[in-house]
């Protein structure tokens, strides 16, 4: 997700050094993030599968891990990184970077905060350490509470500057230690940055050689935001994505020539 700094941590016995960014507010960012949407928003897998598919990412050595309230995944992370720390898998809730997000139902005035404190109850944890506005857009909030189903004619423009006042109070609390964005562009940005007391720490948005997104890289870099990728492999298979990249015959090319994956030099 991005560069500087490394952490260093055990994977199959043998010392790996993860990189991870020095941002704007809070602790660095480790590069390699493990992402918890799936297709089926968790449907499929069950928490009991999603807090499995975790436990083995840490095995693995991962240590960011991103979810978000619209995914159905906030209490299965939470539910591993409370069996890691009972199995002595991390020494603590510290060691950790993570990673959650505001849904549009909640991107309002006076929603903010409230939808925060609830992914902190899911999550079983005192603070995030990235949270993020999901999309520049709001929604009405639905007849059903906790509902997520995305309705065209609900759909509403932000107000930015009163839901990003709410951000920032979430930070001045202690609940997010970093705030930040997701599927902004430069034009969104600047607008936020114009009346932001705390810029955005991170941009998230999806990157990948199929969709490189120079314009906002250059952006971002003079912004001083960090840029995150979301489906840095295309997301095969999911319905928001495609399979331009595990697909790509350049990359596979490319692959069978240095002895990798396509997914190992996608990245």
């Amino acid at each position: 997700m991005a560069p500087s700094h490394c952490d260093t941590f055990q994977s199959n016995a043998v010392p790996v050094a993860m990189p991870a960014a020095a941002l704007g507010l809070g602790k660095p960012m480790p590069r390699l993030g493990f992402g918890t949407a799936s297709a089926t928003l968790g449907q499929a897998e069950g928490r009991a599968g999603v807090t499995q598919a975790v436990l083995h990412a840490l095995d693995a050595g991962y240590r960011h891990f991103d979810t978000a309230s619209s995914y159905n995944t906030e209490a299965a992370v939470g539910d591993a990184v409370a069996q890691a720390l009972r199995a002595g898998k991390i020494a603590s809730r510290d060691d950790l970077y993570i990673t959650t997000k505001l849904w549009i139902a909640d991107a309002h005035p006076r929603r903010v905060l409230p939808a925060l404190q609830k992914s902190l109850r899911n999550l079983g944890m005192e603070y995030v350490d990235m949270y993020l506005i999901h999309f520049p857009v709001s929604m009405r909030p639905p007849a059903v509470e906790g509902a997520i189903m995305v309705v065209k004619d609900d759909l509403v423009e932000m107000d930015m500057k009163g839901v990003w006042e709410e951000m920032e109070e979430c930070h001045r609390r202690g609940l997010a230690r970093a705030i930040g964005v997701s599927n902004f562009t430069c034009k969104k940005l600047e607008y936020l940055l114009s009346f932001a007391k705390i810029p955005p720490a991170a941009n998230q948005v999806e990157m990948h050689p199929y969709c490189r997104q120079n314009k906002l890289r250059a952006f971002c870099r003079d912004k001083g935001i960090q840029l995150c990728a979301y489906s840095p492999l295309g997301g095969k298979r999911a319905r928001w994505a495609n399979n331009s990249v595990m697909d790509s015959p350049i990359l596979e090319q490319i692959a069978h020539e240095k002895g990798k994956t396509v997914a190992q030099v996608g990245v």
